[in-house]
């Protein structure tokens, strides 16, 4: 064992996942790493579950994922016990967020500020280099705040799971890509199962927000703005493919609500409503000396309800780099995704259009494409393998951008 590694944490929330654990446990045990892993697991639901008769079931599964947690003999594992009757969740404040936070709060209690917190979703899968390369990656980038892992979803053999997984994908990988595209600070995918950090970087920004859902993509944002956060690693995680209601947006909810026909939460944005947002950017500098029009002013003084956020900035501001800098905070991950929905609202465009707009503008003689007739394409009546097709390419895509950044 080499003395100067940095022991790895693992943030692990548990709900529901006893089928799960053993093979999670597998893969952390398989892992190659030379140094120390610790395990902290958050088996967690609401208290009042166990007087409901629709969750009691999740409340016993939970208890069995603690007896297997419990009995493993060969991994360090800290059981943070927020499920047994009088410990689980009470009131509003509950879920995969407040999991997250309450794991990771108490590896940063003990970890040396150098050692890695390693978050991870139970129905994830990882090689047995997974870890090792985490190492690699935050050494070699020791700038960067935070560690957005590459993801790839198996297909399961199921038609409904696998079109619904797909579909979602290529809603996840056109918008990274278009974000990519115009240089975007916040070109990352926000999984909780695909993040890694060192306990220093966690612990200066305040750790996490706790949020019933949605905690990664604040997470990430808050890192994203303490600065870069690389998106390129030689491993990536394999999230399951399933259909969940655990948490109230993210893989599992879009695939349920996806299934059944409505993608209104999840559509293929145009590519020149990012464009806008792109040369939004350019005009950053020329900001700095006086107000211009830019392509976003109507949405801007919509949300803002102000008139003047560049002078406001300005005055903030010593420097034209630190202008830059808070635009870019202003003008931040959720507020692309906001002005992407106002357009959206405002000009409704179908989502096979502006995925053929996108591929055929961009990538006209891709040979991973060639065949396609866009004209016809129809998410809901392609053959899986066409949309595979489609999902693939775009990873490739993607994973050249990601390692030009």
């Amino acid at each position: 064992m080499h003395s100067h590694q940095p022991t790895i944490f693992v943030s692990l929330p548990v709900l529901d996942e006893s089928e799960n654990i053993s093979a999670v446990l597998d893969n952390i045990r398989s892992q190659d790493f030379e140094g120390c892993i610790r395990v902290f697991v958050c088996v967690n639901q609401p208290d009042e579950w166990w007087a409901d008769t629709d969750k009691v079931d999740i409340c016993i599964d939970n208890q069995r994922s603690i007896e297997l947690l419990s009995s493993e003999k060969r991994l360090d594992i800290e059981i943070i016990d927020r499920s047994s009757p009088g410990k689980g969740w009470q009131g509003r404040k509950h879920g995969v967020g407040y999991a997250r936070r309450e794991i990771m709060q108490a590896i940063a209690a003990v970890a040396d500020s150098n050692d890695i917190i390693i978050s991870l979703d139970a129905d994830t899968a990882f090689n047995p280099g997974y870890f090792t390369s985490v190492v690699e990656t935050i050494n070699q980038n020791p700038e960067c705040s935070a560690l957005s892992v590459p993801y790839f979803h198996h297909l399961t053999g199921n038609p409904i799971a696998d079109r619904a997984i797909l579909r979602y994908e290529i809603y996840m990988r056109t918008y990274a890509i278009n974000l990519l595209r115009i240089g975007s600070p916040y070109a990352f995918t926000a999984l909780g199962s695909a993040i890694a950090l060192t306990v220093n970087n966690y612990k200066s920004i305040g750790g996490i927000t706790p949020k019933m859902s949605g905690e990664d993509f604040y997470f990430l944002q808050k890192l994203r703005k303490k600065g870069n956060v690389a998106c390129w690693n030689q491993e990536k995680v394999f999230p399951a493919a399933r259909f969940s209601d655990r948490v109230y947006f993210g893989t599992g909810p879009a695939m349920i609500k996806g299934a059944a026909g409505d993608w209104s939460s999840y559509p293929i944005y145009n590519h020149n409503w990012f464009d806008e947002i792109g040369e939004t950017y350019r005009l950053f500098s020329s900001l700095y000396t006086d107000d211009l029009p830019t392509p976003m002013d109507d949405f801007i003084s919509e949300t803002f309800l102000e008139e003047k956020i560049w002078s406001t900035l300005r005055k903030h501001s010593r420097t034209e780099e630190r202008f830059i800098r808070a635009c870019h905070e202003k003008i931040d991950g959720l507020r692309i995704l906001q002005y992407l929905k106002w357009k959206q609202r405002k000009n409704p465009l179908k989502d096979e259009d502006n995925l053929a707009w996108f591929l055929t503008c961009f990538f006209p003689d891709a040979a991973d494409l060639s065949g396609f007739i866009f004209k016809s394409f129809d998410f809901a009546a392609a053959p899986i393998a066409d949309l595979e097709r489609i999902r693939n390419f775009l990873t490739k895509t993607e994973e050249v951008l990601q390692k030009r950044l």
